[in-house]
């Protein structure tokens, strides 16, 4: 990963020790070695019913820039007791993945929890892992779905920590209920004798701030109360919460925000001023060091401008440490200088707003990027949720703790308005993203879940043998049976010292059998297969409503559960209904033409003695395929006095096929008849498969599907593994053919969705068609994206 690390000539570098140059390095690590990794994820819509589907595309960042180091990412979806509901992993092509996830059709829940992360993000502080809950409408559920009884919490944050006596402190405080919303409130701030200092002033969603010069040995309380409307109080408790405790010896650190600079003040009593003597000011951003500066403090205050704009739109950390590296105080500032963004472009090319009617739109980005988008096309008259997007999820509150209540509104404008509220949110929520001490000593962190760097294919470790009888060419075939209908696939795979193996080729999708057969040699031993697949997460949030942003639009919610409770109620009409009976008369196939039909491709079909061994119960009997085969084939010689079985056909050696992999006869000789669904000799000259034969060929198939519960007796060890969860394609009906399934009653409130559109500087523009439902009249697109530089885009546009 490339990483900026910008170097603002803001000040004289003085003082620039041996240990800031072990800190700079240490830095350095954190971020080219140990980038957290952060996610967003796009959905269809905002809420569902029973039986319905939630689609969703997630997105990877690391630092500045997509996240293209992690191949695999997963998603615990859990209900409202914190049961795991199911656990989904997914391929990361390009930093996104996509996937879907079924709600149960008996579901009850108001409400479904969705934990998003990969390996990576484990290392670090959960509270990153993206979380949101996901509103489900039920026949007993409510419009409202909050409980209405507030119970608010006031919680202070003196600026740069602690609030030190003898000096102006800058005291930040926020008002939330329990679901994170925001509380107005009115009230005062008194001292120990009771006498007020200050009021309590709501600037902006329940934050503000107050100053504050305590007297050592002082404390103070705020006593406040709830506001209905600006000026109308609530009427009921009166609430009483301390301010954090006084500290009699520190310092404060206050930074104000002046369009692209940040003035900052550092104030300390006098003795502990001449105490400190020096002070050292270190910026950081996305881990990277941007400014490091020292300064004398022996006046009791230090103050200065940090210009901002060669700077990353992001969090810059500011902190103060004594001459020690001993952290006293820290502030962060959100640095917003538009660089972030890109715009592309939608048009309407085909209006269709009638019932059943096509609709076109075109998508157009600058010709210099490569893009990945994800689109949503959903009724305009549904709810939705409009206060956290791909730009405020991943350049704010990913980074940062504690709820932000309507990140969006931050990002909806850089004037100095927007900017002072934004301070307020950097002034109430924590965030720490390093343990100074540890980086003093250069102590990295601990790694427990390495980076999934290749995708989940087929690997395993065989346990019992010792490491001497893997190291003459020890090998494992494997027989991949995967869905019915499905050709399997073999690989015959080394084994490492330590008897590992690995195919990085097979990539593994739902769930998969895998036979296998060890080379000679290798006795009483076990295969484990995918060792490295994680798990569900064991600590599991309950979907309670806390993850979940009320829209307040009850008009939209009524239109989406009166369109889904119909929709659902037409599926289960249609459910019990069969088509009319329609008579094909067609040619009966054989036996062995439905075999050939099913086990062979097109360059193993032709003319060739075919034996079905599923329905041929006496080949149980026989001691191995060679001696089936000779017993069948006339003028077939199998020779086994070498202990390695050759044949002799018509004055020559035919070629040997496992499911049309060619093999030597040593492989095929361990597999046991039951694990043979089908063989197929074919006469010399032989054109098919990888190359022709002149003396013939024998193509040996694995059954697989329902062969496979037909036999009976021991055949090739076997274990079922999984593999990644089977990803769905988004259905949307195409009006202008006539289907059976077209004379359905349509009121989907998804009309379209597509999580893979892609542009290239060579292709620019994309165009999308969908058709509308039988009752919505305007549409609400959302298009989401990411460019290969790390610019984001958020479009959401109405068809009416």
């Amino acid at each position: 990963m490339k990483t900026i690390i910008v170097a603002l000539c803001i000040f004289l570098f003085t003082g620039f020790t041996a240990l800031a140059q072990h800190i700079d390095s240490t830095l350095a690590r954190y971020a080219n070695e140990y980038a957290p990794e952060r996610t967003y994820l796009q959905f269809d819509k905002n809420s569902y019913t029973p039986g319905e589907t939630i689609w969703f595309k997630a997105y990877l960042m690391e630092g500045l820039y997509p996240g293209f180091g992690s191949k695999t990412f997963y998603t615990d979806w859990t209900d409202e007791d914190g049961n795991l509901l199911t656990h989904i992993t997914g391929p990361v092509v390009g930093a996104t993945s996509n996937g879907q996830f079924d709600i149960p059709t008996d579901y009850a829940g108001k409400f479904i929890h969705i934990k998003a992360y990969t390996r990576w993000m484990l290392n670090f502080d959960s509270a990153f892992l993206y979380e949101k809950d996901i509103r489900v409408f039920t026949k007993n559920s409510t419009a409202s779905s909050l409980k209405n009884t507030i119970l608010p919490t006031l919680t202070f944050f003196p600026e740069g920590g602690d609030a030190v006596a003898g000096i102006t402190n800058k005291i930040a405080f926020k008002v939330n209920d329990q679901w994170g919303r925001p509380v107005n409130i009115k009230g005062v701030v008194i001292n120990g004798q009771g006498k007020t200092v200050d009021s309590l002033r709501v600037m902006h969603d329940g934050m503000g701030y107050f100053f504050l010069i305590p007297q050592p040995g002082e404390s103070f309380s705020a006593k406040w109360s709830v506001v209905n409307a600006p000026g109308k109080e609530e009427k009921g408790t009166a609430y009483s919460t301390p301010l954090p405790t006084i500290k009699s010896t520190g310092i404060s650190l206050q930074v104000e925000v002046s369009g692209t600079k940040r003035n900052f003040r550092i104030n300390a009593p006098p003795e502990v001023a001449a105490e400190l003597g020096t002070i050292h000011l270190l910026g950081t951003i996305n881990q990277a060091q941007a400014f490091l500066v020292t300064k004398d403090i022996t006046g009791g205050n230090v103050q200065g401008v940090i210009p901002t704009e060669a700077l990353p739109s992001g969090i810059l950390t500011i902190t103060v440490f004594d001459d020690h590296w001993t952290p006293l105080a820290e502030r962060i500032t959100y640095i917003n200088n538009q660089d972030f963004r890109f715009y592309p472009e939608m048009s309407v090319q085909h209006w269709g707003l009638n019932k059943r009617a096509r609709n076109e739109i075109e998508i157009t980005v600058p010709d210099s990027l490569d893009a990945n988008f994800s689109v949503a096309v959903t009724d305009a008259q549904i709810d939705r949720d409009s206060s956290d997007n791909i730009i405020s999820h991943l350049l704010l509150t990913s980074d940062i703790k504690g709820r932000v209540y309507n990140p969006t509104y931050y990002f909806s404008d850089n004037n100095d308005l927007v900017s002072q509220h934004l301070d307020l949110v950097m002034l109430t929520h924590g965030w720490r993203r390093f343990k100074w001490d540890e980086v003093v000593k250069g102590k990295m962190p601990r790694i427990d879940y390495p980076k999934d760097t290749s995708y989940l294919s087929v690997s395993g470790k065989i346990y019992g043998p010792t490491p001497a009888q893997f190291k003459d060419g020890a090998t494992i075939l494997l027989i991949i049976s995967q869905k019915k209908g499905d050709a399997n696939k073999m690989s015959l795979l080394p084994v490492a010292p330590n008897g590992t193996f690995t195919d990085p080729s097979l990539v593994l999708f739902d769930t998969a059998h895998i036979y296998y057969k060890l080379s000679k040699g290798i006795l009483d031993a076990t295969v484990q297969f995918m060792e490295n697949r994680l798990p569900a997460r064991s600590s599991r949030t309950n979907a309670n409503g806390f993850f979940y942003n009320q829209s307040g639009d009850t008009t939209g919610t009524g239109r989406h559960f009166e369109l889904s409770d119909e929709m659902t109620r037409l599926l289960a009409q249609y459910e019990g209904k069969t088509l009319e009976n329609v008579i094909v008369r067609a040619k009966t196939k054989s036996p062995l033409e439905k075999m050939d039909e099913k086990y062979t491709s097109a360059l193993f079909q032709g003319d060739g003695y075919q034996f079905d061994l599923v329905d041929d119960k006496t080949a149980f009997a026989t001691a191995s395929i060679f001696t089936y085969l000779q017993a069948k084939v006339a003028g077939l010689i199998i020779n086994t006095s070498n202990g390695t079985p050759s044949m002799t056909w018509r004055g020559g050696s035919p070629q040997l096929f496992l499911d049309e992999v060619p093999v030597d006869p040593d492989l095929v000789n361990g597999i046991a008849i039951k694990d043979i669904a089908y063989i197929k000799v074919f006469r010399p000259p032989f054109f098919g498969g990888s190359g022709s034969s002149a003396n013939g060929a024998i193509a040996i198939y694995t059954r697989r599907g329902d062969d496979a519960n037909d036999a009976s007796g021991k055949g090739l060890d076997n274990n079922s593994v999984s593999g990644y969860s089977p990803i769905r394609q988004f259905y949307s009906p195409n009006y202008s053919s006539f289907l059976p399934a077209n004379e359905r009653r349509d009121t989907r409130t998804t009309l379209y969705w597509n999580p893979q559109v892609v542009t290239t500087p060579q292709k620019n523009k994309v165009t999308l068609v969908f058709y509308n439902n039988d009752v919505s009249r305007a549409f609400r697109v959302v298009i989401e994206g990411i460019s290969k530089d790390g610019q984001l885009a958020h479009i959401e546009q109405i068809m009416e």
